[in-house]
């Protein structure tokens, strides 16, 4: 019997095939537009079988999703390393700035086009896309700002308010993003809302 792979191994594969696949459903959301996006070409596209598509995700909107997932759950991971005398909005800044920055500049694509805006629209506006955003990653961002300001998540106000605010500000950053023209960096957006709340969001000048 030939050997096993190692856990660790088959972990990695198992996120790169998820990621290739995800990858793919975007690329086509881009070229084909989201109405046109179906689960055989991802899979022909990502050089897997629609059953190994269907054995990562339950169809293409859970596929476009999991990179925005993916994301906040390694906004998590920097947010905990983060060192502890850093202001708390600060932290939490660069923790949902940093996954962005670092796979913009790994695909190039800092600046999205119109064109690519109109799709990011739609899909940030179905309703299938709201239903994915889930509970238990929220969660995961509410403990790692306990753990950071020495608060019970289940008990103290605090953590889950400051949380649901962050949400807010990426939230509506990422509302101006795409309707942006000329299109602006989501990263610059998202650090304009975070400043605006450490500093109180003063009014704008008249």
């Amino acid at each position: 019997m030939p050997d096993e792979q190692p856990l660790g191994l088959r972990e990695r594969k198992k996120a790169d095939t998820r990621r290739a696949l995800s990858d793919a459903a975007l690329a086509l959301m881009f070229e084909r537009g989201l109405e046109n996006v179906v689960r055989e070409d991802i899979a022909a596209r990502a050089g897997v079988s629609v059953r190994t598509f269907n054995n990562y995700f339950a169809g293409k909107y859970d596929a476009l999703v999991y990179r925005q997932l993916d994301r906040i759950r390694r906004g998590v991971e920097i947010l905990r390393s983060r060192p502890a005398e850093e202001p708390l909005l600060e932290a939490l800044t660069t923790a949902m700035v940093e996954p962005l920055v670092e796979e913009l500049t790994e695909t190039g694509d800092l600046t999205p086009t119109p064109e690519q805006l109109v799709q990011v629209r739609k899909l940030v506006e179905a309703p299938e896309v709201a239903a994915m955003m889930s509970k238990g990653i929220q969660e995961a961002v509410i403990a790692a700002i306990a753990e950071r300001t020495g608060t019970d998540p289940e008990r103290d106000l605090y953590p889950r308010l400051v949380a649901a605010v962050a949400s807010a500000a990426q939230q509506a950053a990422f509302e101006i993003y795409v309707r942006s023209d000329p299109p602006q960096p989501i990263p610059v957006l998202i650090r304009q809302a975070m400043a605006a709340l450490a500093a109180g969001l003063p009014e704008p000048p008249a």
